[in-house]
Parts: structure tokens; sequence; C-alpha cells
């Protein structure tokens, strides 16, 4: 009994040291994200404000930021966000996962939740695009976005109208 209680021990040592070193590859349950135009979304905007396309796809005008996974940033936990979802230490960028004030998420009387696909315009080529909400910012925070990014990243800033529409 002994002999295989230490050979367990020794079996989660091993894998726990290979996710550490990132030798087992998870998938990561971000999706693949294409080309905007591949898309079409978000839909054209025409003078007429009363389109289908616009009235059945409420957009939100919110400000945006870039947040790194580091405890002065996050919590005590800056890998895991608070849907449970793990961060790829060596590229959070690649997961565009996104951060949202509480005000926004249904649990504090929004309607977006944990698990959302969000098509976000306004910031950058580079930075607009299909975000998946897996986190949530600190209480004094309202109407704001914050993108996941890498410490090694080259991108900074906040930006003010930033439009977001929830995907079905």
């Amino acid at each position: 009994m002994f002999r295989i209680k230490l050979l367990a021990a020794v079996l989660s040592v091993i894998v726990a040291l290979a996710e550490e070193f990132s030798f087992l590859k998870a998938e990561s349950p971000a999706p693949k994200v294409e080309d905007k135009s591949a898309i079409g979304w978000p839909p054209e905007e025409t003078a007429d404000r009363t389109n289908t396309a616009s009235a059945t796809t409420p957009t939100l005008t919110v400000s945006a930021s870039v947040y790194h996974p580091e405890p002065e940033q996050t919590d005590a936990t800056p890998y895991i966000t608070a849907d449970g979802s793990r961060i790829n230490k060596r590229n959070p960028k690649k997961h565009r996962w996104i951060a949202i004030s509480r005000d926004l998420h249904s649990k504090w009387g929004g309607n977006i939740e944990f698990g959302d696909s969000l098509w976000v315009t306004g910031i950058s080529d580079e930075l607009d695009g299909l975000y998946i909400v897996r986190d949530v910012m600190n209480k004094r925070i309202r109407k704001q976005i914050d993108i996941l990014v890498g410490r090694r990243d080259p991108i900074m800033g906040y930006w003010k109208n930033v439009h977001i529409a929830k995907l079905d």
C-alpha cells in the first residue's frame, strides 16, 4: 500500500513539473480567431440607426485598458481567472481573454456572463476583434474592459469610446 501511495505522489510531482514548464501542451479553451472580414461582424453602420442588425445586437460603449497576470494587478492567484480558467504563463495574449467591470456582469446586474464572446472595436487593428469573458475587475471600476496581455507584450494604453457587442 505504501508503494502505491509513493508512486502516486511521485507521478503527481512529475505532472505538476511538466505543466509548470509546459511539457504537456493543453488545448486552450479560447476559440481560434478568424479574419474580421470573414466573420462579417460587426454589421456596417449606416446613417439610418434603425436598421435591424444594430437593433438585434446592442452595442455598449466602454473604456478599455490592458492588464498583466501579476499579483499587483490581479489577486494572489494571477494565473487563474475568476471563472477558473488557467492563463498560459508564456503567452497570455494568445488566449484573447478579457475582464469586464462588475456592472457589466450578470452576477451584478449586467447581461454578460463568463464564457460569452464579445466583439471589441475602437482600440487598434491589433487589439480589435473577438474576445472571451473570463475575468471580472475590481468593484470600484465601472463601464470598462481589461484585455489580458503578457508583461513582455509591447502594448500599453487606455482607450475611451470602445464598442463591445455580445455575440450569440
